[in-house]
């Protein structure tokens, strides 16, 4: 669309409602303008988790939602990423305990590919073999829940937190593991 010299380009903008993709409840999350709607395609809007869920536990969660359909005013989208604030992982570390990170590129049970990084505090400080022990064992543990699940599974208990308290389980017998936590989830 083409503007003339003395046309404001922004009174010329549509405005999208935003709704959170159907894995998340497909609430209205907020607006956005585009010029059309192939402008607004393919973008990524960061997101509060609780703002979507109502859940305060979930407050350090930030989501990227990527749009993937711009129709009649309503921008539908998917889920680009799920991630931890950088403060919330900062207060996890502590004097006189040790952090774990591990880095998997899995594939779920209908053959889709995403990264799940992991986050793991100690109760105490453990030596470097315990470490390599435990990035391993949550390795196999995370690519086996993969496996047997759909990514919109995984992501639905790891809200819920059934992912977390499974993983202490598989591991405890190596380490006392305080906290596990979901560092980023990227699709």
């Amino acid at each position: 669309m083409a503007l003339g010299k003395g046309v404001d380009k922004w009174k010329a903008k549509k405005w999208f409602n935003i709704y959170a993709p159907e894995l998340l409840g497909g609430a209205t999350i907020g607006e956005m303008p585009a010029s059309e709607e192939k402008t607004a395609m393919g973008r990524i809007i960061k997101v509060s988790m609780s703002w979507i869920t109502n859940k305060p536990a979930h407050s350090f969660l930030v989501v990227g939602l990527r749009v993937v359909d711009a129709t009649g005013g309503a921008a539908h989208t998917e889920l680009a990423y799920i991630e931890q604030t950088y403060s919330y992982i900062h207060s996890l570390v502590r004097r006189g305990n040790s952090i774990i990170y591990t880095v998997d590129k899995l594939k779920d049970k209908d053959g889709r590919n995403f990264v799940l990084k992991l986050v793991m505090t100690t109760a105490s400080k453990i030596t470097a073999e315990k470490k390599k022990a435990l990035r391993k064992e949550m390795e196999s543990f995370a690519r086996e829940y993969a496996e047997s699940r759909s990514v919109n599974d995984v992501v639905k208990e790891i809200l819920e937190g059934s992912f977390h308290s499974e993983g202490v389980k598989r591991v405890k017998n190596i380490a006392e593991i305080s906290k596990l936590e979901l560092k980023r989830l990227q699709l």
